[in-house]
């Protein structure tokens, strides 16, 4: 459980910050617009992703052992990066939500999620890199990666139905820099466990 528990921070900790994809989902969800569809597809691809990265990674580091220590702090500096960047956005503020437009059909929606979520290299290095490294410290992955993955549905899916409850919310900037400073201070203390080890 304990280690269920912690994939399933993990992976909550770095699919809660706000990019293309939780944006798309986001506004999918205040145009009430195909939301099932695209909360199922983003939760599924990253069940792909996460059994990759936990699986594959520690495969790769059986043939490759120095891989281990390359993705241990080769995450470690992007989540730094990725905090200051989350912290440089809460210092300067200024971000609001903004939904404009109408929905889509069906099929030019789904096109545009695939294209943001399988284009977006910060998928990859989130799901595949990151939580690969993290789950090197735990001997079973089943339940890592499970937890990690639960985190991906839970979260698609409150985003995208709960998107109407947080509009009022994130129409405020202050609610921005609020949670980019939440993002950047997990960031940095999930950084931190990667170098301590």
């Amino acid at each position: 459980m304990h280690t269920f528990l912690a994939g399933l921070g993990t992976g909550l900790s770095l699919i809660v910050a706000i990019g293309a994809q939780n944006a798309f989902v986001l506004r999918q969800g205040l145009l009430r617009s195909h939301v099932f569809a695209v909360c199922l597809f983003c939760a599924l691809s990253d069940a792909v992703l996460v059994t990759f990265g936990v699986f594959g990674a520690g495969l790769l580091s059986r043939v490759a052992p120095w891989f281990t220590e390359v993705m241990r702090w080769g995450g470690a500096a992007f989540l730094i990066w990725y905090g200051f960047r989350a912290a440089r956005s809460a210092w300067n503020g200024g971000d609001s939500l903004r939904v404009a437009g109408q929905a889509q059909g069906f099929w030019a929606t789904m096109a545009t999620v695939a294209a943001i979520t399988w284009a977006n290299p910060h998928v990859y290095l989130d799901t595949v890199v990151l939580l690969g490294a993290v789950s090197a410290d735990f001997a079973d992955k089943r339940a890592f990666a499970s937890g990690a993955i639960a985190g991906s549905f839970l979260f698609f899916f409150a985003l995208g139905y709960g998107a109407r409850l947080l509009a009022p919310i994130f129409a405020r900037p202050r609610a921005w820099q609020v949670l980019d400073l939440v993002i950047a201070l997990v960031m940095w203390s999930i950084a931190l466990s990667l170098i301590w080890g």
